[in-house]
C-alpha cells in the first residue's frame, strides 16, 4: 500500500490570519509586554527580603540575613494586632462583600424594564471609578460630628449628642466594610450578570410549566447555573483576602482608631516608604503573597473534592 501523502498547510496561512486578526495580536502583544515589565521583572526584588539592603548600594555588597526579616515581623509588638485587623477586615470583605454582588445581580435580573435595569446598573458601577480620596471625603462629611447622619439622628431624637463615628474604633470595621461594598459592588456584579445572561431561557420556561414561582426559579435554576462562576470568584477572592489595600484605611482611619485599621498593607507602607526599611517591608509583603497563594491552592482543592469544581 502506498503511503498517503501528507497534507501541507497552505503557504501564507499564518500571514493571512495575522493580517485578519492584527488588532487582536496588537493588543495581546501589549498585554504581554505590560505584564513582563510590571510583573515579571519586579520579581527580582524578592531577593531583597533575604538581605540587609541599603538603598543605593549593589545587592552583592549587602549582608545576607536569610529569614531574619520574616521572623522580625512576628517578634514585633504590633504583629498580633495587625494580623487580627487584616483577618477581620479581609473576612468581612470575603463574606459580606462577596455575597452582596450576587444578591444585587439577582435583583437586577428581576427587573422587567430594560431601561430601568440599564440605569440602575450604570449607577451601581459609578462608585468604582471614584477615587478613595473622594470617598473618604464623602464619609467624613456624612459621619463627622456635624455630618448629615448625626444631624438626622439628633433631629429625630434618637440620640442627644453627636456620635464620633470616625474617632471611635468600635465603628471602624463596619464603616470600612460598607465603604468597600458600596465602591465595588456594581463592578463585581458584572461577571454575575454575564453568567445569568448565559442561562438557557428554556430552563425558565420549563420551570414555569412545573409551577415554579420567581423565588423557585432563582433557587433551582439561576443560582445552580451561576454556581461555577461563584466558586471561581470565591477561590480567587480567598487569595486576595489579605490584600485589603492601604489607601482607604489611611484616609478614613484616624490616630485614635489605629488599633482597628492598621493592617499588613499599611504596615508595609509605613516601614517600607516612610521608615526606609525596604528589606523588612519586602519580606512582610512576600509573606502575605505566599500565604494568599497557599489559600488559593487549599480552597481550590477543597472545592474540587466537595463540589467537583475548581480552577485547575
Amino acid at each position: 500500500m502506498k503511503a498517503k501523502p501528507q497534507v501541507q498547510p497552505p503557504k501564507g496561512k499564518f500571514r493571512k490570519r495575522f493580517k485578519k486578526e492584527k488588532e487582536l495580536w496588537f493588543w495581546s502583544g501589549l498585554s504581554i509586554v505590560w505584564w513582563f515589565i510590571f510583573f515579571l521583572i519586579p520579581l527580582y526584588g524578592i531577593l531583597y527580603a533575604f538581605f540587609d539592603y541599603v538603598p543605593g548600594r549593589d545587592l552583592t555588597w549587602d549582608r545576607f540575613v536569610g529569614f531574619d526579616n520574616f521572623g522580625a515581623f512576628f517578634e514585633g509588638k504590633d504583629a498580633a494586632n495587625i494580623i487580627r485587623n487584616t483577618l477581620v477586615i479581609g473576612g468581612l470583605n470575603i463574606s459580606v462583600g462577596f455575597i452582596a454582588p450576587i444578591v444585587l445581580a439577582l435583583l437586577f435580573d428581576e427587573l422587567r424594564s430594560t431601561k430601568l435595569k440599564r440605569v440602575t446598573q450604570t449607577v451601581s458601577y459609578l462608585p468604582y471609578f471614584v477615587s478613595w480620596v473622594v470617598v473618604a471625603s464623602i464619609i467624613t462629611t456624612c459621619l463627622g460630628s456635624e455630618g448629615v447622619i448625626n444631624e438626622v439622628l439628633v433631629g429625630l431624637g434618637i440620640i442627644d449628642d453627636p456620635i464620633l463615628f470616625l474617632s471611635e474604633g468600635e465603628y471602624f470595621w463596619t464603616i470600612i466594610t460598607v465603604a468597600n461594598i458600596w465602591k465595588n459592588i456594581g463592578w463585581n456584579t458584572i461577571l454575575y450578570m454575564s453568567a445569568i445572561a448565559g442561562i438557557d431561557q428554556e430552563l425558565y420556561e420549563a420551570g414555569a410549566v412545573d409551577g415554579l414561582g420567581r423565588w423557585g426559579m432563582v433557587r433551582h435554576i439561576t443560582i445552580p447555573s451561576i454556581l461555577p462562576t461563584i466558586v471561581l470568584l470565591f477561590i480567587l477572592g480567598i487569595g486576595n483576602i489579605l490584600n485589603i489595600g492601604y489607601e482607604q484605611n489611611l484616609l478614613i482611619g484616624q490616630p485614635t482608631t489605629r488599633a482597628y485599621w492598621d493592617i499588613i498593607d499599611t504596615y508595609v507602607y509605613r516601614y517600607g516608604v516612610q521608615m526606609g526599611r525596604h528589606s523588612f517591608a519586602i519580606a512582610v509583603g512576600l509573606m502575605k503573597s505566599v500565604i494568599g497563594l497557599f489559600l488559593v491552592f487549599l480552597v481550590n482543592r477543597i472545592a474540587k473534592k466537595t463540589m467537583d469544581m475548581s480552577i485547575f
